[in-house]
């Protein structure tokens, strides 16, 4: 060990980047070579895991943001030991299969913490994860959980609207526990830095009260100061802007962009080895610089049987749902059915969630300054603040992407199960972050309100009309528009329990009446069912949410014309399809259908033959009380009645 040095270490990464990028003809071998130094300081001096326990609840966390740089995370996990991180994964990066995708995806197994790729989301993972670690921390105490959360972040990373987001909210937070390494090597994709950014970056995160320090990113004393200077500090997270070369060591293609996305060639890729003395054959790194990194692994795995010793018993991070949360909410639902309360569905949520919230506390709720409107606090339930990290809610401020992204490092982090609400337009910002818990498997409930036009006076610019459609077009996220408080109840039930996918609750601003009678079975669970049938029905009638108590109101006139129908409800169409076709077709049924939902069409069509028809909106909408505007665009008993016979029976 002490023959090898630091630039022996850091030239491991350095090679197997370039190594790997080169053989792929695809990828970014710049960010790697110029972060190596801070990575190998960081990794082998002060980084608290092990490549034997990779889900070690109190290791510290690791975040590639710029995760265009994979190749030093898949460099590393391979040096220090990771067993399902092996020289053959590497050889194959960015092919088909591969664990070393061209973006880091989450993969505890291998080291890798979340999936990167979308600039800034792993900053603001990174902040969920140093929430989460002081939350728990204040719960169970530092011989359980102590860690801290260190980010590589980049350029791009910082340009991002969302880092704003999240590193305010970190600063407002105390986050001491939180350290992110700014490369900046002043390339972007297009050029010079200077061609689309001069921010101060020292001054901007001194106004997010952050403790900032510069380095130079090759000088290994001065990184390893700063992490020590970061470590110490108490009351504020931590940035260190590290002055770095991207490509570093690379002769012709050093500090230029040529070097960010694409291989160096192979004429570069010799010289490069030339001039950092390092004369090992591509993926090969001699065997006393490979000791060196896998003791740094080693050390790790003993810092765990160390934390391990010290725990009563088999201590994990794991969000288990218990019995008396299913009690409660049959409790829930039964004086629903017995009351037949007519409530909004967010007022149905927020209800839910105070008979959830006592016996459920891995729940870690919040909203983005829209407490009151989406009904996400219950009753003695503390702020998580400075003064209060125990505290089970989060007031995220206006900030929905970052929100939403701090959410998914929460989810990642383990203990907790996170929601949050905010208006179902602004969906809009917090889409990507959405679509990465989709991606990652993340249990993350989206509390979406003022679901529709059903908003009424707000107008257009706040009345979601295609959003619906968005978020059901991202896979594995599942979209619950539940029509009443017993629908809303089973919703939360499924989402709380479902710890492979994300879901949202698409929730009312308007009273909706208490549709169901029973809640011995979770028919939310099937995605869609018949409410109503009948054997002699001519036309079937479909909707989710506020639009189940229209169909109602059609079927209850046409049964008075001597018309029968049947009801079918559909509060979540990703569950419904996961169900077999018979049920499906048998839910569906064999006479013309009516679907109806104050959204955009899309995503009924697969329900809908040639001569079925929809029932909803096809433009934006307006500002007005609610109830005009149903009767504005049409959607009503009436219109739906009439539809049915001009077109449906002749």
């Amino acid at each position: 060990m002490s023959s090898v040095t630091h630039n022996d270490m850091a030239n491991a990464i350095r090679f197997l980047a370039i190594d790997g990028v080169q053989k792929a003809n695809s990828g970014h071998p710049g960010m790697p070579m110029g972060m190596a130094d801070v990575a190998t300081v960081l990794f082998s001096r002060f980084l608290r895991f092990s490549p034997s326990n990779p889900e070690w609840a109190s290791r510290d966390r690791f975040v590639l943001s710029g995760g265009h740089g994979s190749m030093l995370l898949y460099a590393l996990n391979y040096l220090t030991g990771y067993e399902k991180m092996t020289l053959d994964n590497l050889k194959s990066f960015r092919q088909l299969g591969s664990l070393c995708a061209g973006h880091p995806e989450r993969d505890i197994q291998a080291g890798i913490e979340t999936t990167t790729g979308p600039l800034g989301q792993g900053i603001a993972n990174a902040v969920g994860m140093a929430i989460a670690e002081r939350h728990l921390n204040a719960q169970k105490g530092d011989a359980a959980i102590s860690n801290y959360t260190y980010c590589f972040c980049g350029d791009g990373d910082l340009m991002e609207g969302i880092s704003h987001e999240a590193c305010s909210l970190a600063g407002h937070l105390k986050l001491a526990k939180l350290v992110l390494f700014y490369d900046s090597n002043d390339i972007t994709i297009d050029g010079s830095l200077d061609l689309s950014c001069s921010d101060d970056a020292q001054k901007r995160f001194e106004a997010y009260q952050w403790h900032v320090q510069q380095v130079d990113g090759h000088n290994p004393d001065e990184i390893a100061a700063a992490i020590m200077a970061a470590q110490n500090e108490k009351d504020k997270p931590s940035i260190i802007i590290c002055r770095t070369v991207i490509g570093f060591g690379s002769p012709n293609k050093a500090g230029s962009h040529e070097v960010h996305g694409a291989p160096l060639g192979p004429e570069e890729v010799q010289e490069t080895r030339h001039a950092l003395k390092w004369s090992s054959e591509p993926f090969a790194v001699p065997t006393d610089i490979l000791e060196a990194w896998r003791q740094v692994g080693q050390k790790g795995d003993m810092a765990f049987q160390d934390w391990k010793s010290k725990q009563a018993n088999d201590f994990s991070l794991t969000a288990d749902v218990p019995e008396a949360f299913f009690a409660a909410l049959t409790e829930f639902k039964k004086k629903i059915i017995a009351e037949k309360p007519k409530l909004a569905t967010r007022q149905a949520s927020g209800k839910v969630l105070g008979s959830i919230l006592p016996v459920l506390p891995c729940l870690l709720g919040g909203s983005a300054d829209l407490t009151p409107s989406n009904n996400t606090l219950a009753a003695d339930i503390k702020n998580l603040n400075a003064d209060n990290y125990a505290g089970r809610y989060i007031r995220y401020g206006i900030r929905e992407l970052g929100m939403s992204a701090v959410m998914n490092g929460l989810a990642l982090y383990g203990g907790v199960v996170p929601y949050a609400g905010t208006f179902m337009c602004f969906t809009d910002y917090a889409r990507p972050a959405m679509r990465l818990s989709a991606l990652m498997k993340n249990r993350v409930v989206y509390v979406m309100t003022h679901d529709s036009i059903g908003l009424g006076e707000d107008g257009p610019t706040h009345q979601p009309v295609e959003h619906l459609a968005a978020l059901r077009a991202i896979p594995n996220l599942l979209v619950f528009r539940p029509c009443d408080a017993v629908e809303t109840a089973e919703a939360w039930e499924l989402a709380v329990t479902n710890d492979n996918a994300p879901s949202v609750l698409a929730l009312t601003r308007q009273g909706l009446p208490t549709v169901r009678s029973d809640v011995a079975e979770n028919k939310t669970a099937k995605g869609g069912y018949v409410l109503i049938e009948c054997e002699t029905a001519q036309v079937t009638l479909m909707a989710s949410g506020s639009e189940v108590e229209i169909i109602l109101d059609a079927h209850k006139q046409l049964k008075e014309k001597g018309i029968d129908s049947r009801v079918v409800s559909m509060p979540c169409m990703e569950l419904f399809d996961l169900q077999s076709q018979d049920y499906r077709n048998t839910v569906l049924g064999t006479v013309p259908r009516i679907s109806v939902e104050a959204g955009v069409a899309q995503p009924w069509y697969k329900y809908l033959n040639n001569n079925d028809i929809f029932v909803g909106m096809t433009g934006f909408g307006e500002s007005a009380p609610y109830k005009d505007l149903y009767e504005h665009f049409g959607i009503t008993a009436v219109n739906i009645i009439d539809i049915i016979n001009k077109s449906v029976l002749p």
